[in-house]
């Protein structure tokens, strides 16, 4: 698989011309999304290549699990990154993988110059326990925990 990063295909796409795009897109085929449902792909493969169980992610996000399971195959939407960040952390995703996912998600990523997105950002390097233990030291921090998936969207 000969697959390039964003920035490699953005330059590529400098030099594109508009009745090219097919050409493009097949060039690039390893590169590119092929599915409407690229969250779920990605995050449901990332679940299964590390070996976890559905509802214990869920269990660990500290999310319903049939509201997660709804998330995951997309017959539910929210507009709450927290959740997504749940799931994620819940998923033991790497900081990069948990970027991804909020990228498929069609959601901001977490950005370091946000104090609270930056104690976040740590939390999934550091992996300080629980999703209950990164809520202890956001309050503590005076930030906002995580929301939970109490207002479903």
């Amino acid at each position: 698989m000969n697959e390039k990063t964003t920035d490699e295909l953005k330059k590529i796409l400098g030099s594109t011309r508009i009745d090219n795009i097919q050409e493009f897109i097949s060039a690039q085929k390893d590169s590119i999304v092929h599915t409407d449902r690229p969250f779920c792909e990605y995050v449901k493969g990332l679940i299964k290549e590390k070996g976890l169980k559905l509802q214990d992610v869920f269990l660990e996000a500290d999310i319903p699990e049939r509201y997660g399971y709804k998330l995951l195959t997309e017959e539910k939407r929210t507009r709450q990154r927290d959740v997504i960040l749940r799931i994620c952390y819940g998923a033991k995703m790497t900081l990069d993988e948990t970027q991804m996912a909020l990228r498929l998600y069609q959601m901001p990523e977490l950005y370091p110059k946000f104090p609270r997105d930056a104690l976040i950002m740590i939390a999934f390097n550091e992996r300080p326990g629980t999703i209950l233990d990164v809520n202890t030291y956001l309050r503590k921090n005076n930030m906002d925990a995580l929301r939970s998936s109490g207002v479903q969207e």
